[in-house]
């Protein structure tokens, strides 16, 4: 079970290297086209805080932007970090356990 869960991250985690490598690719072609449902580091999110011109934004529609952009990587997030939440036993956690395993998975994930 452990190592089935191992495969399913590692498969998980080569998946979002790959879908980001081809995203870096697009954005070089096109620097204003940026899919809303590509999640992003929260240093990213600054950078991507940009209008449909390409100009960085300011104010409150940057701090939306940032909001959302960090929201989407948490929810990103959330299933590779639930497929790694189990304990030295390979069981799965619960409770507390598992909260407090998912949110300091869900921060290290935003922040990259």
């Amino acid at each position: 079970m452990k190592k089935l869960l191992s495969l399913v991250a590692s498969t998980v985690a080569l998946g979002a290297c790959l879908s980001f490598s081809a995203f870096a690719q697009d954005k070089a072609a096109a620097p204003a086209a940026a899919p809303a449902a590509m999640a992003a580091p929260a240093g990213s999110c600054d950078a991507k805080a940009v209008d449909k011109n390409g100009k960085p934004l300011a104010g409150a529609a940057k701090a939306s932007s940032i909001k959302k952009c960090e929201k989407d990587a948490k929810a990103a997030a959330a299933p590779a970090c639930a497929a790694k939440a189990i304990d030295k036993n390979g069981k799965a956690l619960a409770g507390a356990a598992k909260n407090s395993f998912m949110k300091k998975c869900e921060a290290d994930a935003a922040k990259g």
